[in-house]
């Protein structure tokens, strides 16, 4: 009820003298305060009573609408990466170590020199080699010609058939003495080479394992460096062999089938970080084996690494599509409650009456799980507000609204705020005319 109507005029029995308009609105003001002050005291009765009654509106919690279509079952598997070449770089030839000829963590070339063994010993066995080379080559000459001359001579019987057979035997001597003479002066150029330490592959080295004035290759082939080419890389992953078996069943019971396309064996590489890498890889081959010690099978996929930004020994996650599912519907991770006796979403009917429904549940992908039973097409699954349903009875009707993802409102929730902010500027100008028109009014007036 207004206060105003609760104000009612009170007679006035004794006639007042004549007052100056002062006085006048002093008594009209004492008379307002009056009737404000009994009608703060009247019955509570009379005052509004809060909310109007018909009870709690129903609690809002969102849900998503079940979608069937093929989804590709995505497999996340621990993982390391490997070098796809490595190279152990060692001393082939014995001597003292004179300089280092590379930066340690560059790339290389093959071919590339690397360390300078001292080369004096090798240098002067070549020149032994060649010396013998020359002699025998010499030697080859005069049996030769002896040979020659015997051949005219034992026609006319003027030395004997055995003294020719000798010379003929020495020219082949001498020619097998040249050949010796030839590998001999070749092994001392290799040996002669091996002073060098070149690069056998193309890659990145590491940093040096000897020090100039080391004696290396004494008696074994001293370790220099290692060479690695991590463009590509490989990443080697297991799977269990439980699972390769089930996934087989499924494809060959129709539940699942291949992956299919350009991309079906390709393989993406997420970082110690979470971070995805950029650029898929592909997978190689899979074990024929099972480890008989983790039950276990070996999978290896080559990545590009032009930047070099996957490094050798690094441990990762491999995410990997080997089968699709047909009519799978996906649905948020937080709808679903796992437990021991099975998954379990909940799902709101047409009269808004959530219920608990059991689903089987597959691989998960992009932060949501397959669903492969238990939901149809058009279920509310309910995502957010459990909370709300804790508090209330077993068979609370509730609204279903649309839920979206954290971080992706739509713009359409900003639009009414925004016009109700501006809304409320226009109110108050509206206002504000309204409650200065008493202080407009004569000051005669009560």
């Amino acid at each position: 009820m207004p206060v105003l109507s609760l104000i009612k005029p009170v007679p006035v029995p004794v006639a007042l003298p004549a007052s100056p308009p002062a006085l006048r609105r002093s008594l009209a003001a004492s008379g307002v305060a009056v009737a404000l002050l009994l009608a703060a005291c009247g019955p509570k009765g009379d005052a509004p009573a809060g909310p109007p009654k018909g009870g709690m509106p129903a609690p809002e919690v969102g849900v998503v609408t079940a979608t069937p279509g093929e989804v590709g079952l995505v497999t996340e598997l621990p993982g390391r990466l490997e070098a796809s070449r490595v190279a152990q770089v060692r001393a082939r030839a014995a001597g003292i170590l004179q300089k280092r000829l590379f930066a340690e963590g560059s790339d290389v070339k093959a071919g590339q020199a690397l360390f300078s063994i001292d080369p004096a010993p090798y240098a002067a066995s070549l020149q032994s080699a060649e010396a013998a080379l020359a002699k025998a080559r010499a030697n080859l000459a005069q049996a030769g010609a002896l040979a020659e001359r015997y051949q005219a001579l034992v026609a006319e019987n003027a030395v004997s058939k055995q003294e020719y057979a000798n010379a003929v035997a020495a020219h082949k001597q001498a020619e097998a003495d040249v050949a010796a003479g030839q590998a001999a002066v070749q092994t001392a150029r290799i040996n002669l080479n091996y002073a060098s330490v070149t690069a056998p592959i193309s890659g990145r080295i590491g940093r040096a394992l000897v020090t100039e004035g080391a004696l290396v290759g004494q008696g074994e082939a001293t370790q220099l460096a290692v060479i690695q080419q991590i463009d590509p890389v490989y990443v080697n992953f297991t799977q269990s062999a439980a699972e390769v078996m089930k996934l087989r069943r499924a494809m060959e019971g129709g539940q699942l089938q291949r992956a299919s396309g350009r991309d079906a064996a390709s393989v993406r590489v997420v970082l110690e970080d979470g971070s995805e890498y950029a650029r898929p890889g592909k997978l190689l081959f899979s074990d024929l084996t099972v480890d008989a010690g983790t039950g276990q099978i070996t999978l290896r996929a080559e990545v590009p690494n032009p930047k070099g930004e996957l490094l050798p020994g690094l441990y990762v996650r491999v995410r990997l599509e080997q089968a699709q599912a047909s009519n799978a519907i996906t649905v948020p991770q937080q709808a679903v409650t796992r437990t021991q006796q099975g998954d379990k979403v909940t799902v709101i009917g047409a009269d808004g009456k959530p219920s608990p429904r059991t689903v089987k549940v597959g691989a998960a992908r992009d932060n949501q799980w397959v669903v492969l039973e238990g939901l149809k097409a058009g279920d509310q699954v309910m995502v957010d507000g459990f909370q709300k349903l804790q508090m209330m009875p077993p068979g609370t009707p509730v609204k279903a609204v649309p839920w979206q993802a954290p971080g992706s409102a739509p713009a359409a929730q900003a639009a009414p705020s925004a016009e109700a902010s501006s809304a409320q500027p226009a109110r108050a100008a509206a206002s504000a005319p309204a409650a200065k028109a008493p202080a407009a009014q004569p000051a005669g007036k009560p």
